[in-house]
């Protein structure tokens, strides 16, 4: 999924003023007549909620609205340019990069799109400039300057797409979150048994029992320690964690733990201590926001846990919900707690 584009956006220019004089039959020495410029078109851009990728800027990086005309002879304005549209997706942050000295870059966000058919200016259009009749007077009756238009507004700029979910799952690489998402919604991430099988979020709607309400849940890319610092794509997927209301933090122990004769049950229960822990501080680290979100722990593939390790989870981790993507064991209570929380 493209959720990071970069864009540069020209308004358009005021068209110029006009400098005419009457000419008409008994009038050859006529006074001003000249009309003021047409102003140039602004950029907007407006949400929409059929879109979930920025991948349309991929193709086209440059948007130009048209500017205005210059004025005519007997007093006629100008022709208005035209102002354009640009749709985005909702929850998208647009910010204007300016480049410095050093070479470096400094970015300000201007705005964020979180609304259907929300429609921000970003790029005012110029002004046109003024006609010689506005500048005739008792003193000087025939004026032959007119105003030059004003130069429409132009930015590049950075849109950065975070995710509109009401769940965000995290945790690290496969513990399981897609297997989760496939089983609690209609969605058909990519399931595989290694590490980074999702590179970029999906999104998944849940319906509760009688199908009236319904969650957005969003599967986050496995992160690694330093995420939060941005190692790896740390900063790419953490971006779209800001705008969930709930965190799902999803452990699992992995195969070379479980499956490891030679390590104790409090061990292995020490390891998904130790994956809650820094899974917090990744997200703190990113923004401490985050720490005073909701959030639940939930422990994933008990179906191939024995008895004795999940009774030493469930005592270490007594909030936690313990639940199976495979065998949908716990799915229930996962779907009840998600919804009373949101």
């Amino acid at each position: 999924m493209i959720d990071v584009a970069r864009v540069t956006v020209q308004a358009g220019n005021g068209g110029s003023g006009r400098v005419s004089f009457r000419r008409m039959k008994f009038m050859p020495k006529g006074g001003p007549d000249g009309g003021d410029g047409g102003d140039g078109g602004s950029v907007y851009l407006v949400g929409d909620k059929d879109m979930n990728t920025l991948q349309q800027f991929m193709g086209k990086q440059h948007y130009e609205a048209t500017p205005g005309e210059m004025g005519g002879a007997n007093n006629c304005h100008g022709k208005n340019g035209t102002d354009i549209e640009i749709k985005v997706p909702m929850g998208t942050v647009v910010s204007v990069v300016q480049q410095k000295e050093d070479g470096g870059e400094e970015r300000r966000a201007i705005c964020e799109i979180l609304h259907h058919q929300q429609r921000v200016r970003i790029a005012q259009g110029g002004r046109g400039g003024l006609g010689n009749d506005h500048f005739k007077s008792s003193v000087n009756q025939a004026p032959d300057y007119a105003q030059p238009g004003i130069g429409g507004e132009a930015f590049s700029l950075l849109l950065e797409l975070k995710l509109l979910a009401n769940v965000g799952f995290v945790g690290f690489p496969n513990a399981g979150k897609s297997s989760l998402l496939a089983s609690l919604t209609k969605a058909r991430p990519e399931i595989a048994n290694y590490p980074f099988t999702t590179l970029s979020p999906n999104l998944g709607v849940m319906l509760d029992e009688t199908e009236t309400r319904s969650l957005v849940l969003a599967d986050i890319p496995g992160l690694i320690e330093g995420a939060g610092q941005g190692k790896g794509l740390g900063h790419e997927f953490l971006r779209h964690v800001e705008r969930c209301s709930v965190i799902f933090m999803v452990l699992s122990l992995d195969d070379a733990v479980l499956f490891d004769d030679d390590m104790k049950t409090a061990e292995k229960v020490k390891t998904l201590i130790k994956k809650e822990i820094i899974l917090k501080k990744e997200l703190g680290e990113y923004h401490e926001d985050l720490l005073k979100k909701p959030c639940i722990v939930c422990v994933n593939k008990i179906d191939i846990y024995n008895a004795e390790l999940q009774k030493a989870i469930a005592k270490k981790f007594p909030k936690a919900l313990l639940c199976s993507a495979a065998t949908h064991e716990g799915l229930d209570v996962v779907k009840r707690t998600l919804f009373a929380m949101v």
